[in-house]
């Protein structure tokens, strides 16, 4: 392995690549620097946003649920109402219109719960561009209707069964397709995660979310599920030092290290798919598994800009079992009509734990940022719905 630092969050961040992915990091950072500043660029892609994605979101306030948990004020960016049911379409569009402009053909793209993985899909019909993705053999059963969308989309999905079957491994598999075809392929990193300059792109298309929230409102707190991260930086990154910003990892079964995946309750600082960042291992160093009832946040490392806000204490980190995510799955669904992706349950479901702690006045908005379809199928074999 080979590292160089180029672009950090404190200490964390990074280039922790293999020699061969080099050059095509290097390829993809000198297009972004060019397009980030390009007026003809940012153009195209909020006319996209607008005319494709559906944007801008709403926002929506919840008094029935709020009243369930003798909560306050609760509002709800809406980003299971953007096209394809989840905020990951912001960064597929944003990231496939780069890799036009550098003349590649194909995308591959990793995926857990599947929803980066049809948001990629989505992208790449609308642009002319083929598809793959892969998604852990583990995560191909439990997210069984995206599998379909992504295939009816034109993607070719590839189930992966090494390790433990989940979104880790489809990483893994996913950066070793790059290494090999990367002349004609761009490799779509779904969140904040890996080396630079993915992190500060990511955000950067996802910060659309919390820029929208700031038109409407000013929120006291804004919280959002964080797995590796994109959901919940996109929303915080505008209201970094304005308001209280609340990360809700998950909790799993248990805190037992393999029974849960909050990085920041089990783990420490180390390097993986090449960023140094808070991440799930064991007393020698070996990423151990993880486990959540979501599998959009079953991973064991964070978004290198998190672990420096962890850090900096500009926000705060807290975790949800899998039983109050599905709790708050189901309440917010029976007082106000909206089933929410099980990663964005966990979000709602520190709230349920922690309304009464919040005086009436206090203004919170809640990334929402997926819808639960895609969750039933299991939740209803499972007997737990």
């Amino acid at each position: 392995m080979r590292s160089k630092v180029t672009k950090r969050f404190g200490k964390y961040g990074g280039v922790y690549i293999p020699e061969v992915l080099m050059e095509p990091i290097k390829e993809l950072e000198e297009a972004w620097n060019a397009h980030k500043i390009s007026e003809d660029f940012l153009e195209k892609f909020h006319h996209v946003l607008k005319t494709y994605a559906g944007r801008p979101t709403p926002l929506t306030e919840i008094p029935s649920f709020s009243k369930a948990i003798r909560g306050p004020r609760i509002f709800l960016k809406r980003e299971d109402l953007l096209h394809t049911g989840a905020h990951k379409l912001n960064n597929t569009l944003g990231q496939c219109l780069i890799a036009k402009k550098m003349g590649k053909k194909r995308i591959i793209a990793e995926t857990g719960a599947g929803q980066h993985g049809v948001a990629t899909a989505t992208a790449c019909a609308y642009m002319g561009l083929s598809c793959v993705v892969y998604m852990g053999k583990k995560d191909v059963l439990r997210q069984e209707p995206n599998v379909k969308r992504m295939q009816l989309l034109g993607a070719e999905v590839i189930p992966v069964d090494k390790g433990s079957g989940t979104l880790k491994d489809a990483i893994n598999e996913a950066m070793r397709d790059w290494s090999k075809n990367y002349e004609e392929s761009h490799y779509c990193l779904g969140s904040a995660l890996g080396p630079h300059p993915y992190p500060e792109m990511v955000a950067f298309f996802q910060s659309v979310i919390g820029e929208e929230v700031q038109a409407e409102i000013t929120p006291d707190v804004v919280v959002a599920c964080v797995g590796g991260g994109s959901n919940a930086i996109g929303i915080f990154t505008p209201f970094i030092g304005e308001a209280r910003l609340i990360g809700v990892e998950a909790g799993g079964k248990s805190k037992k290290l393999g029974e849960h995946a909050a990085r920041f309750e089990g783990g420490r600082p180390g390097v993986l798919h090449g960023t140094y960042t808070y991440l799930l291992q064991d007393k020698e160093g070996q990423i151990v598994e993880t486990s959540s009832i979501s599998a959009g946040l079953d991973y064991p490392a964070v978004g290198p800009h998190h672990a420096d806000l962890h850090d900096q204490k500009m926000a705060e980190y807290t975790s949800a079992t899998d039983e109050e995510a599905l709790a708050a799955f189901k309440l917010l669904a029976q007082t106000e009509g909206i089933i929410p992706a099980l990663e964005s349950a966990h979000a709602l479901a520190y709230l349920v734990r922690e309304a009464s702690k919040f005086p009436k006045e206090t203004v919170i908005v809640v990334n929402l940022s997926g819808r639960g379809d895609k969750d039933l199928p299991e939740l209803f074999a499972k007997g737990v719905v």
